[in-house]
C-alpha cells in the first residue's frame, strides 16, 4: 500500500498561525505531510512533487484552481482538509473533480457564536446606549435609556440564519430565560422545535425583536436583502448585530436609519467592503460600533480548526463516518 502523502497548501503566514507545530508533527507522522507549504505560485515548479499527493491541509488563502489545474497538478488527490470556515470560494472544482473537501466551520462557528451570545446578553441590557451616553458625561440621557432597558429575562431575540453558527448561537442562548425568534426557510419544523425556536417570518424578526443577529449564507440570494424597509422596523432601542456579511446590508440605508434613530444600535463586526472606505458614515455615527472582523478564530482559538481536520483526517483514513465533509449541494445554503 503506498504511504500517504500531504502538502500545505496555500499562503505561509495564515497556515503557520492556523497548524501549530505539534499539528505538523502529527500530519507528517500520520499523513505524510512535506515540510514546505506550497503556494499557487509554486505549482508549476513542484508539479514533479505534487503528483502523487493524496491530501491537501490548508486554511485561509487557499487558492482557487480550476478542474483542469486540479488534474494536472494533483491527479492522485483525495481529500482537501480546510481549517477555517467557508470554502465557497475554492470547493467546487475540486469536488467536479472527485476530490472530497472537509471544513472546519464547526471549530470556526465556535467563537463567534461566543462572541454573539456576549453582544446579545450586553445589548439587552441596552449597554452600548448606556456606556456611550455616560462615557461622554449625559448621565441624564444615560438614565433615560436605562429607565427603558427591558433586559434578558423573557426578551425577544431574533436569529437570522440558522447554519452551524445560528443554530449554536440558539443552543448557547438556552442557558438564558429568553425568547428565540429564528429566520431561515430551510430550517425543519422539527430542528426549531429541538433547539428551542419559534420560526417566523424575516419582517417579524425586525418588528419584534430587541435584539437581532445575523447569521445567513453568503450567496446572491442574500445580497442586500437588509434595506431600509427592513431596519425602519426595529423596535425603540433595539441592536442589529452582524457577524455573517457585510454585502447582505444595503449599507447605506443601515447609515440613513441610524441617523434618524439614535436610539438603534449597529455592532459591525463585518462591513462591504472591509474595512470601510474613508468617510464612511460608519466612521461618525455614535450609535455605530465597528470591529476588525474579531468574531471568527483568532490567537489561541485558531489551533482549534487544524485539530479538527486533524482528527476529520484520521476518521476518513480509518474508514470511518466524518463529521465535516462539504458536498455540492450543501454549498447552496452554507455560509
Amino acid at each position: 500500500m503506498t504511504p500517504d502523502k500531504s502538502i500545505l497548501f496555500g499562503v505561509a503566514d495564515p497556515i503557520n498561525k492556523v497548524y501549530p507545530n505539534s499539528v505538523k508533527l502529527a500530519l507528517q507522522s500520520e499523513a505524510g505531510l512535506q515540510s514546505e507549504i506550497i503556494t499557487k505560485q509554486d505549482l508549476e515548479e513542484a508539479r514533479p512533487n505534487l503528483v502523487d499527493t493524496h491530501f491537501i491541509f490548508s486554511t485561509w488563502g487557499m487558492p482557487a484552481l480550476g478542474e483542469d489545474a486540479i488534474r494536472l497538478y494533483f491527479p492522485k488527490l483525495e481529500a482537501v482538509f480546510y481549517a477555517a470556515g467557508s470554502v465557497q470560494g475554492f470547493a467546487r472544482p475540486f469536488l467536479s473533480s472527485g476530490v472530497r473537501v472537509f471544513s472546519a466551520w464547526k471549530a470556526n462557528a465556535v467563537p463567534v457564536a461566543e462572541y454573539t451570545l456576549a453582544q446579545i446578553l450586553l445589548a439587552n441590557k441596552n449597554f452600548y446606549a448606556c456606556a456611550r451616553y455616560e462615557t461622554a458625561g449625559d448621565h441624564d440621557s444615560a438614565q433615560a435609556v436605562k429607565a427603558q432597558i427591558l433586559g434578558n429575562y423573557r426578551c425577544k431575540v431574533g436569529i437570522i440564519g440558522a447554519g452551524m453558527i445560528g443554530k449554536m448561537v440558539a443552543q448557547l442562548l438556552k442557558q438564558h430565560d429568553l425568547e428565540v425568534l429564528v429566520f431561515d426557510p430551510f430550517l425543519p419544523d422539527d430542528k426549531a422545535m429541538e433547539l428551542g425556536v419559534k420560526k417566523v417570518p424575516l419582517e417579524r424578526i425586525f418588528e419584534e425583536c430587541q435584539t437581532i443577529s445575523n447569521h445567513l449564507a453568503n450567496n446572491p440570494q442574500t445580497f442586500g436583502i437588509f434595506d431600509y424597509a427592513l431596519f425602519n422596523r426595529m423596535l425603540p432601542g433595539s441592536v442589529f448585530i452582524n457577524t455573517g456579511r457585510g454585502a447582505q446590508v444595503v449599507e447605506p440605508d443601515l447609515a440613513r436609519l441610524l441617523k434618524e434613530r439614535p436610539d438603534v444600535t449597529a455592532v459591525l463586526d463585518v462591513t462591504f467592503p472591509e474595512p470601510p472606505e474613508p468617510g464612511h458614515p460608519f466612521y461618525s455615527l455614535p450609535n455605530v460600533i465597528l470591529t476588525p472582523h474579531i468574531a471568527g478564530s483568532i490567537g489561541n482559538e485558531f489551533e482549534r480548526m487544524s485539530l479538527y481536520m486533524l482528527e476529520e483526517y484520521r476518521r476518513f483514513t480509518r474508514g470511518e463516518p466524518c463529521f465535516y465533509e462539504v458536498t455540492e449541494e450543501m454549498l447552496k445554503t452554507m455560509a
